[in-house]
Protein backbone atom coordinates (compact mmCIF):
# COMPACT_ATOMS: atom_id res chain seq x y z
CA UNK A 1 0.00 0.00 0.00
CA UNK A 2 1.32 3.41 -0.98
CA UNK A 3 0.41 6.52 1.00
CA UNK A 4 -0.06 9.86 -0.70
CA UNK A 5 -0.24 13.28 0.90
CA UNK A 6 -2.48 16.28 0.64
CA UNK A 7 -2.25 19.39 2.81
CA UNK A 8 -2.89 18.11 6.31
CA UNK A 9 -3.79 14.56 5.21
CA UNK A 10 -2.22 11.20 4.57
CA UNK A 11 -4.31 8.95 2.28
CA UNK A 12 -3.88 5.21 1.88
CA UNK A 13 -5.99 3.12 -0.48
CA UNK A 14 -7.21 -0.35 0.50
CA UNK A 15 -8.63 -2.97 -1.82
CA UNK A 16 -10.59 -6.06 -0.81
CA UNK A 17 -12.32 -9.02 -2.39
CA UNK A 18 -15.69 -9.78 -0.82
CA UNK A 19 -18.34 -12.38 -1.63
CA UNK A 20 -21.11 -11.19 -3.90
CA UNK A 21 -23.37 -13.36 -1.73
CA UNK A 22 -22.11 -13.53 1.85
CA UNK A 23 -24.13 -16.71 2.37
CA UNK A 24 -21.89 -18.29 -0.25
CA UNK A 25 -18.41 -17.15 0.83
CA UNK A 26 -16.70 -19.52 -1.59
CA UNK A 27 -18.65 -18.21 -4.57
CA UNK A 28 -18.18 -15.20 -6.81
CA UNK A 29 -16.09 -12.36 -5.41
CA UNK A 30 -16.39 -8.64 -6.20
CA UNK A 31 -13.96 -5.80 -5.58
CA UNK A 32 -14.38 -3.31 -2.76
CA UNK A 33 -12.27 -0.17 -2.38
CA UNK A 34 -11.79 2.16 0.56
CA UNK A 35 -9.56 5.10 1.40
CA UNK A 36 -7.95 5.51 4.81
CA UNK A 37 -7.49 9.13 5.87
CA UNK A 38 -5.39 10.27 8.80
CA UNK A 39 -4.10 13.65 9.91
CA UNK A 40 -0.54 14.45 8.88
CA UNK A 41 1.92 13.53 11.60
CA UNK A 42 -0.43 10.98 13.17
CA UNK A 43 0.09 8.15 10.69
CA UNK A 44 1.70 5.91 13.31
CA UNK A 45 -0.60 6.79 16.21
CA UNK A 46 -2.90 4.12 17.66
CA UNK A 47 -6.10 5.93 16.69
CA UNK A 48 -9.63 4.50 16.81
CA UNK A 49 -11.35 4.04 13.45
CA UNK A 50 -14.39 5.89 12.09
CA UNK A 51 -16.16 4.36 9.09
CA UNK A 52 -18.06 6.81 6.89
CA UNK A 53 -21.06 5.50 4.95
CA UNK A 54 -22.27 7.84 2.21
CA UNK A 55 -25.86 8.48 1.21
CA UNK A 56 -27.55 7.15 -1.88
CA UNK A 57 -28.07 4.37 -2.64
CA UNK A 58 -25.38 4.31 -5.28
CA UNK A 59 -23.12 7.16 -4.23
CA UNK A 60 -19.37 6.69 -3.79
CA UNK A 61 -17.47 7.89 -0.74
CA UNK A 62 -16.35 11.53 -0.66
CA UNK A 63 -13.06 12.36 -2.36
CA UNK A 64 -11.25 14.65 0.08
CA UNK A 65 -9.15 17.56 -1.08
CA UNK A 66 -7.44 18.70 2.08
CA UNK A 67 -9.05 19.03 5.48
CA UNK A 68 -12.42 20.61 6.02
CA UNK A 69 -15.97 20.05 7.24
CA UNK A 70 -16.84 16.91 9.18
CA UNK A 71 -13.60 15.24 8.10
CA UNK A 72 -11.51 17.88 9.84
CA UNK A 73 -13.42 17.28 13.08
CA UNK A 74 -13.12 13.51 12.74
CA UNK A 75 -9.37 13.60 12.14
CA UNK A 76 -8.78 15.23 15.50
CA UNK A 77 -9.28 11.84 17.12
CA UNK A 78 -9.96 9.19 14.47
CA UNK A 79 -8.45 7.33 11.58
CA UNK A 80 -11.21 7.61 8.96
CA UNK A 81 -12.20 5.02 6.37
CA UNK A 82 -14.11 6.27 3.33
CA UNK A 83 -15.77 3.21 1.84
CA UNK A 84 -16.96 2.95 -1.76
CA UNK A 85 -20.01 0.79 -1.14
CA UNK A 86 -20.44 -2.13 -3.50
CA UNK A 87 -21.26 -0.98 -7.02
CA UNK A 88 -19.88 2.55 -6.52
CA UNK A 89 -16.65 4.45 -7.06
CA UNK A 90 -13.67 2.15 -7.53
CA UNK A 91 -15.49 -0.89 -6.19
CA UNK A 92 -16.80 -3.23 -8.89
CA UNK A 93 -19.06 -0.83 -10.79
CA UNK A 94 -22.71 -1.47 -11.60
CA UNK A 95 -24.00 0.68 -14.46
CA UNK A 96 -25.30 0.52 -18.03
CA UNK A 97 -21.82 -0.26 -19.32
CA UNK A 98 -20.95 -3.06 -16.90
CA UNK A 99 -24.26 -4.73 -16.03
CA UNK A 100 -24.65 -6.37 -19.48
CA UNK A 101 -21.56 -8.40 -18.56
CA UNK A 102 -23.80 -10.18 -16.04
CA UNK A 103 -25.98 -11.56 -18.84
CA UNK A 104 -29.73 -11.24 -19.20
CA UNK A 105 -31.87 -8.63 -17.42
CA UNK A 106 -33.00 -11.45 -15.11
CA UNK A 107 -29.38 -12.15 -14.18
CA UNK A 108 -28.68 -8.45 -13.76
CA UNK A 109 -31.66 -8.02 -11.42
CA UNK A 110 -30.62 -11.04 -9.34
CA UNK A 111 -27.13 -9.55 -9.06
CA UNK A 112 -28.38 -6.12 -7.96
CA UNK A 113 -30.69 -7.64 -5.36
CA UNK A 114 -27.51 -8.17 -3.32
CA UNK A 115 -26.70 -4.46 -3.19
CA UNK A 116 -28.93 -3.39 -0.30
CA UNK A 117 -27.92 -2.40 3.23
CA UNK A 118 -27.73 -6.02 4.41
CA UNK A 119 -24.94 -6.86 1.94
CA UNK A 120 -23.22 -3.51 2.50
CA UNK A 121 -22.97 -4.09 6.26
CA UNK A 122 -21.66 -7.61 5.81
CA UNK A 123 -19.01 -6.04 3.58
CA UNK A 124 -18.22 -3.59 6.37
CA UNK A 125 -17.79 -6.35 8.91
CA UNK A 126 -15.41 -8.25 6.64
CA UNK A 127 -13.39 -5.07 6.06
CA UNK A 128 -13.34 -4.28 9.79
CA UNK A 129 -11.98 -7.69 10.68
CA UNK A 130 -9.28 -7.42 8.05
CA UNK A 131 -8.22 -3.90 9.00
CA UNK A 132 -8.90 -3.70 12.72
CA UNK A 133 -9.40 -7.25 13.95
CA UNK A 134 -11.90 -7.69 16.76
CA UNK A 135 -11.86 -4.03 17.82
CA UNK A 136 -15.19 -2.29 17.17
CA UNK A 137 -15.25 0.97 15.27
CA UNK A 138 -17.51 4.02 15.06
CA UNK A 139 -19.76 4.45 12.03
CA UNK A 140 -20.94 7.79 10.65
CA UNK A 141 -23.93 7.35 8.33
CA UNK A 142 -25.20 10.15 6.11
CA UNK A 143 -28.75 9.73 4.73
CA UNK A 144 -28.88 6.19 3.25
CA UNK A 145 -25.65 5.61 5.16
CA UNK A 146 -27.77 6.08 8.29
CA UNK A 147 -30.17 3.38 7.06
CA UNK A 148 -27.12 1.13 6.76
CA UNK A 149 -26.01 2.10 10.29
CA UNK A 150 -29.39 1.06 11.72
CA UNK A 151 -29.07 -2.27 9.92
CA UNK A 152 -25.59 -2.54 11.46
CA UNK A 153 -27.11 -2.04 14.92
CA UNK A 154 -29.71 -4.71 14.12
CA UNK A 155 -27.41 -7.42 12.82
CA UNK A 156 -23.79 -6.83 13.87
CA UNK A 157 -23.74 -4.47 16.88
CA UNK A 158 -20.62 -6.21 18.17
CA UNK A 159 -18.73 -4.40 15.40
CA UNK A 160 -19.71 -0.95 16.65
CA UNK A 161 -18.23 1.29 19.31
CA UNK A 162 -20.83 3.96 18.45
CA UNK A 163 -23.21 4.88 15.64
CA UNK A 164 -23.62 8.47 14.47
CA UNK A 165 -26.43 9.23 12.04
CA UNK A 166 -27.07 12.41 10.07
CA UNK A 167 -30.47 12.69 8.40
CA UNK A 168 -30.82 8.93 8.05
CA UNK A 169 -33.07 7.34 10.67
CA UNK A 170 -35.38 5.09 8.62
CA UNK A 171 -38.77 3.77 9.58
CA UNK A 172 -38.42 0.25 10.95
CA UNK A 173 -41.81 -0.84 9.62
CA UNK A 174 -43.02 1.48 6.82
CA UNK A 175 -43.68 0.09 3.36
CA UNK A 176 -42.55 2.04 0.28
CA UNK A 177 -46.15 3.21 -0.10
CA UNK A 178 -46.15 4.56 3.44
CA UNK A 179 -42.85 6.34 2.81
CA UNK A 180 -44.18 8.11 -0.28
CA UNK A 181 -47.56 8.97 1.23
CA UNK A 182 -45.56 10.92 3.78
CA UNK A 183 -43.19 12.32 1.16
CA UNK A 184 -45.63 14.00 -1.25
CA UNK A 185 -47.03 16.39 1.38
CA UNK A 186 -43.44 17.38 2.26
CA UNK A 187 -42.72 18.03 -1.41
CA UNK A 188 -45.84 20.18 -1.59
CA UNK A 189 -44.76 22.18 1.48
CA UNK A 190 -41.27 22.71 0.08
CA UNK A 191 -42.67 23.82 -3.30
CA UNK A 192 -45.10 26.31 -1.79
CA UNK A 193 -42.41 27.65 0.55
CA UNK A 194 -40.21 28.25 -2.49
CA UNK A 195 -42.95 30.23 -4.24
CA UNK A 196 -43.51 32.31 -1.12
CA UNK A 197 -39.83 33.20 -1.14
CA UNK A 198 -39.73 33.80 -4.91
CA UNK A 199 -43.32 34.63 -6.03
CA UNK A 200 -42.31 35.24 -9.64
CA UNK A 201 -41.10 31.66 -10.00
CA UNK A 202 -44.65 30.30 -10.02
CA UNK A 203 -45.37 31.94 -13.37
CA UNK A 204 -41.96 31.02 -14.76
CA UNK A 205 -42.38 27.39 -13.79
CA UNK A 206 -45.85 27.20 -15.33
CA UNK A 207 -44.60 28.81 -18.54
CA UNK A 208 -41.67 26.41 -18.81
CA UNK A 209 -43.93 23.40 -18.21
CA UNK A 210 -46.26 24.67 -20.96
CA UNK A 211 -43.30 25.01 -23.32
CA UNK A 212 -42.21 21.46 -22.56
CA UNK A 213 -45.64 20.07 -23.45
CA UNK A 214 -45.38 21.65 -26.92
CA UNK A 215 -41.67 21.20 -27.71
CA UNK A 216 -39.33 18.25 -27.38
CA UNK A 217 -36.29 19.42 -25.46
CA UNK A 218 -33.19 17.30 -24.92
CA UNK A 219 -30.64 18.13 -22.23
CA UNK A 220 -26.94 18.05 -23.14
CA UNK A 221 -26.54 14.58 -21.59
CA UNK A 222 -29.36 13.19 -23.75
CA UNK A 223 -32.14 13.34 -21.14
CA UNK A 224 -35.59 13.97 -22.60
CA UNK A 225 -36.75 16.99 -20.59
CA UNK A 226 -40.48 16.50 -20.05
CA UNK A 227 -42.68 18.48 -17.64
CA UNK A 228 -42.35 15.58 -15.19
CA UNK A 229 -38.55 15.63 -15.49
CA UNK A 230 -38.67 19.39 -14.87
CA UNK A 231 -40.62 18.78 -11.66
CA UNK A 232 -37.77 16.59 -10.40
CA UNK A 233 -35.58 19.67 -10.08
CA UNK A 234 -37.40 19.96 -6.76
CA UNK A 235 -34.74 17.65 -5.38
CA UNK A 236 -32.77 20.87 -4.94
CA UNK A 237 -35.25 21.92 -2.25
CA UNK A 238 -33.75 19.32 0.07
CA UNK A 239 -30.56 21.37 0.32
CA UNK A 240 -30.03 24.40 2.55
CA UNK A 241 -29.31 26.66 -0.44
CA UNK A 242 -31.43 24.67 -2.89
CA UNK A 243 -34.32 27.11 -3.16
CA UNK A 244 -31.92 29.84 -4.24
CA UNK A 245 -30.30 27.57 -6.83
CA UNK A 246 -33.71 26.64 -8.21
CA UNK A 247 -34.65 30.31 -8.44
CA UNK A 248 -31.49 31.16 -10.37
CA UNK A 249 -32.19 28.27 -12.74
CA UNK A 250 -35.69 29.61 -13.41
CA UNK A 251 -34.53 33.16 -14.16
CA UNK A 252 -33.97 32.51 -17.86
CA UNK A 253 -34.67 28.92 -18.91
CA UNK A 254 -35.63 29.82 -22.48
CA UNK A 255 -33.78 31.72 -25.17
CA UNK A 256 -35.00 33.24 -28.46
CA UNK A 257 -33.84 31.34 -31.55
CA UNK A 258 -34.63 31.39 -35.27
CA UNK A 259 -37.19 28.65 -34.59
CA UNK A 260 -38.73 30.41 -31.62
CA UNK A 261 -38.15 30.05 -27.87
CA UNK A 262 -36.04 27.00 -26.95
CA UNK A 263 -34.40 25.72 -23.83
CA UNK A 264 -31.17 27.61 -23.24
CA UNK A 265 -27.92 25.65 -23.25
CA UNK A 266 -26.95 27.20 -19.93
CA UNK A 267 -30.17 26.04 -18.27
CA UNK A 268 -29.91 22.63 -19.90
CA UNK A 269 -26.38 22.05 -18.68
CA UNK A 270 -27.28 22.92 -15.10
CA UNK A 271 -30.48 20.86 -15.16
CA UNK A 272 -28.57 17.86 -16.52
CA UNK A 273 -26.14 18.05 -13.60
CA UNK A 274 -29.04 17.79 -11.17
CA UNK A 275 -31.02 15.10 -12.97
CA UNK A 276 -28.39 12.83 -14.51
CA UNK A 277 -28.09 9.24 -13.32
CA UNK A 278 -24.90 8.53 -15.23
CA UNK A 279 -22.76 8.49 -12.09
CA UNK A 280 -25.28 6.79 -9.79
CA UNK A 281 -27.73 4.54 -11.68
CA UNK A 282 -28.15 2.41 -8.56
CA UNK A 283 -30.02 5.34 -7.04
CA UNK A 284 -32.80 4.82 -9.56
CA UNK A 285 -32.59 1.03 -9.80
CA UNK A 286 -32.60 0.31 -6.07
CA UNK A 287 -34.16 3.36 -4.48
CA UNK A 288 -37.51 1.82 -3.62
CA UNK A 289 -35.83 -1.45 -2.60
CA UNK A 290 -34.08 0.29 0.31
CA UNK A 291 -37.51 0.66 1.96
CA UNK A 292 -39.16 -2.71 1.36
CA UNK A 293 -38.98 -5.41 4.03
CA UNK A 294 -42.15 -7.47 3.91
CA UNK A 295 -41.34 -9.48 0.79
CA UNK A 296 -43.78 -7.53 -1.38
CA UNK A 297 -42.75 -6.04 -4.73
CA UNK A 298 -42.10 -2.32 -4.77
CA UNK A 299 -44.05 -2.08 -8.04
CA UNK A 300 -43.12 1.57 -8.66
CA UNK A 301 -44.60 2.70 -5.35
CA UNK A 302 -43.76 6.40 -5.79
CA UNK A 303 -45.50 6.47 -9.16
CA UNK A 304 -48.58 4.66 -7.86
CA UNK A 305 -48.85 6.86 -4.78
CA UNK A 306 -48.45 9.99 -6.90
CA UNK A 307 -51.90 9.23 -8.33
CA UNK A 308 -53.32 9.87 -4.85
CA UNK A 309 -52.03 13.46 -5.07
CA UNK A 310 -53.59 14.94 -8.24
CA UNK A 311 -52.21 18.41 -7.52
CA UNK A 312 -48.81 17.06 -8.64
CA UNK A 313 -50.09 16.67 -12.21
CA UNK A 314 -47.83 19.12 -14.05
CA UNK A 315 -49.99 19.28 -17.15
CA UNK A 316 -53.07 20.04 -15.08
CA UNK A 317 -51.35 23.05 -13.52
CA UNK A 318 -50.47 24.63 -16.87
CA UNK A 319 -53.89 26.02 -17.66
CA UNK A 320 -54.83 27.06 -14.13
CA UNK A 321 -53.09 30.25 -12.91
CA UNK A 322 -54.41 29.58 -9.41
CA UNK A 323 -52.76 26.17 -9.22
CA UNK A 324 -48.99 26.17 -8.71
CA UNK A 325 -46.80 23.63 -10.43
CA UNK A 326 -45.50 21.43 -7.62
CA UNK A 327 -41.97 20.08 -7.64
CA UNK A 328 -41.09 16.55 -6.70
CA UNK A 329 -37.97 15.27 -5.01
CA UNK A 330 -36.66 11.82 -4.20
CA UNK A 331 -38.98 9.73 -6.35
CA UNK A 332 -38.29 7.26 -9.15
CA UNK A 333 -40.80 6.61 -11.93
CA UNK A 334 -40.99 4.09 -14.78
CA UNK A 335 -41.00 6.89 -17.39
CA UNK A 336 -37.42 7.69 -16.34
CA UNK A 337 -36.33 4.48 -18.07
CA UNK A 338 -37.31 6.18 -21.31
CA UNK A 339 -36.15 9.73 -20.67
CA UNK A 340 -32.76 9.16 -18.96
CA UNK A 341 -29.96 7.79 -21.17
CA UNK A 342 -28.09 6.15 -18.28
CA UNK A 343 -31.21 4.06 -17.55
CA UNK A 344 -32.68 3.27 -20.99
CA UNK A 345 -30.69 0.10 -21.62
CA UNK A 346 -31.46 -1.08 -18.07
CA UNK A 347 -35.21 -0.75 -18.49
CA UNK A 348 -36.04 -4.46 -18.21
CA UNK A 349 -33.65 -4.89 -15.29
CA UNK A 350 -35.38 -2.05 -13.42
CA UNK A 351 -38.80 -3.54 -14.16
CA UNK A 352 -37.70 -6.91 -12.80
CA UNK A 353 -36.40 -5.30 -9.62
CA UNK A 354 -39.74 -3.53 -9.20
CA UNK A 355 -41.52 -6.88 -9.63
CA UNK A 356 -39.19 -8.78 -7.29
CA UNK A 357 -40.65 -10.47 -4.21
CA UNK A 358 -38.99 -12.01 -1.17
CA UNK A 359 -36.97 -9.03 0.04
CA UNK A 360 -35.58 -9.72 3.52
CA UNK A 361 -36.30 -7.64 6.59
CA UNK A 362 -33.60 -5.03 7.20
CA UNK A 363 -34.20 -4.20 10.86
CA UNK A 364 -34.54 -6.37 13.94
CA UNK A 365 -36.88 -4.43 16.23
CA UNK A 366 -36.40 -6.69 19.24
CA UNK A 367 -32.62 -6.41 19.03
CA UNK A 368 -32.79 -2.64 18.60
CA UNK A 369 -35.00 -2.45 21.70
CA UNK A 370 -32.15 -4.10 23.62
CA UNK A 371 -29.39 -2.02 22.01
CA UNK A 372 -26.32 -1.20 24.12
CA UNK A 373 -24.28 0.68 21.48
CA UNK A 374 -24.18 4.47 21.96
CA UNK A 375 -26.22 6.03 19.15
CA UNK A 376 -26.79 9.67 18.28
CA UNK A 377 -28.85 10.97 15.37
CA UNK A 378 -29.41 14.38 13.83
CA UNK A 379 -33.04 14.61 12.74
CA UNK A 380 -33.80 17.55 10.47
CA UNK A 381 -37.08 19.18 11.33
CA UNK A 382 -38.71 19.05 7.88
CA UNK A 383 -36.32 16.87 5.89
CA UNK A 384 -37.39 16.51 2.25
CA UNK A 385 -35.92 13.02 1.97
CA UNK A 386 -36.51 11.31 5.33
CA UNK A 387 -39.79 11.75 7.15
CA UNK A 388 -39.26 13.37 10.54
CA UNK A 389 -42.14 11.50 12.22
CA UNK A 390 -40.78 8.17 10.96
CA UNK A 391 -37.33 9.05 12.30
CA UNK A 392 -38.65 9.97 15.72
CA UNK A 393 -40.65 6.73 15.93
CA UNK A 394 -37.45 4.83 15.23
CA UNK A 395 -35.51 6.90 17.75
CA UNK A 396 -38.01 5.87 20.42
CA UNK A 397 -37.68 2.22 19.43
CA UNK A 398 -33.86 2.03 19.66
CA UNK A 399 -32.70 1.72 23.24
CA UNK A 400 -30.36 4.49 24.28
CA UNK A 401 -30.57 6.45 21.03
CA UNK A 402 -30.25 10.21 21.54
CA UNK A 403 -31.63 12.66 19.00
CA UNK A 404 -30.83 16.20 18.03
CA UNK A 405 -33.89 17.60 16.27
CA UNK A 406 -32.99 20.80 14.48
CA UNK A 407 -34.31 23.19 11.83
CA UNK A 408 -30.88 24.75 11.29
CA UNK A 409 -30.27 22.49 8.30
CA UNK A 410 -31.92 20.74 5.44
CA UNK A 411 -30.91 17.18 4.53
CA UNK A 412 -27.34 18.25 3.75
CA UNK A 413 -26.37 19.36 7.25
CA UNK A 414 -23.28 17.13 7.31
CA UNK A 415 -22.15 18.69 4.04
CA UNK A 416 -22.87 22.32 4.87
CA UNK A 417 -21.67 22.49 8.49
CA UNK A 418 -20.19 19.08 9.04
CA UNK A 419 -17.75 19.96 11.82
CA UNK A 420 -20.60 21.31 13.96
CA UNK A 421 -22.93 18.39 13.17
CA UNK A 422 -20.33 15.71 13.86
CA UNK A 423 -19.16 17.40 17.04
CA UNK A 424 -22.73 17.53 18.35
CA UNK A 425 -23.32 13.87 17.49
CA UNK A 426 -20.13 12.81 19.24
CA UNK A 427 -21.04 14.74 22.37
CA UNK A 428 -24.51 13.22 22.39
CA UNK A 429 -23.16 9.69 21.97
CA UNK A 430 -20.76 10.31 24.86
CA UNK A 431 -23.41 11.87 27.12
CA UNK A 432 -21.52 15.15 27.03
CA UNK A 433 -24.47 17.14 25.68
Amino acid sequence: MTAVRQPGLVLTDHHFRVPLDHDDPGGEQIALSAREVVASGRENDALPWLLHLEGGPGSPAPRPVGRGGWLDRALKEYRVLLLDQRGTGRSTPANRQTLPLRGTPEEQAAYLARFRADSIIRDCELVRRRLVGDTPWTVLGQSFGGFCAVHYLSHAPEGLAAALIAGGLPSLTATPETVYRAAYPRMRRKSLAHYRRYPGDAGRARALAAHLTEHEEILPDGTLFTPEAFQQLGILLGRRDGSHHLHHLLEAPLVATVSGPRLSDAFGEQAARVLSHASNPLYALLHEAIYTQDGSPTAWAADRVRGEFPDFDARGAIGDPGRPLLFTGETVHPWMLRTHPALRTLRRTAELLAERTGWDRLYDESRLARNTVPVAAAVYHDDLFVDTAHSLETAAAVRGLRTWVTDEFEHDGLGTDGAHVLDRLLRLARDEA
